[in-house]
């Protein structure tokens, strides 16, 4: 299992948390993410042979938000 750190702009409530966190647990090989909205990021537990980090951010910003991976 790899973590990734996302930095997530756009989030403003917790309806947005749940967007977010549903969006990433949705995709497959994702175990676990963790959505902090004074944060304004997430990290997620995924497994790295079934999704990328490109697909993370993906569902992120499909929700209408817009995300980045951060190092």
């Amino acid at each position: 299992m790899a973590i990734a750190t996302l930095k997530i702009q756009g989030m403003h409530c917790n309806h947005c948390v749940r967007a977010v966190t549903a969006a990433l647990e949705q995709l497959d090989g994702v175990r676990e993410a963790r959505v902090d909205l004074s944060q304004g990021r997430a990290v997620v537990e995924y497994d790295e042979t079934r999704v990328t980090t490109r697909q993370l951010v993906g569902a992120v910003m499909d929700e209408g938000y817009t995300a980045e991976e951060t190092a």
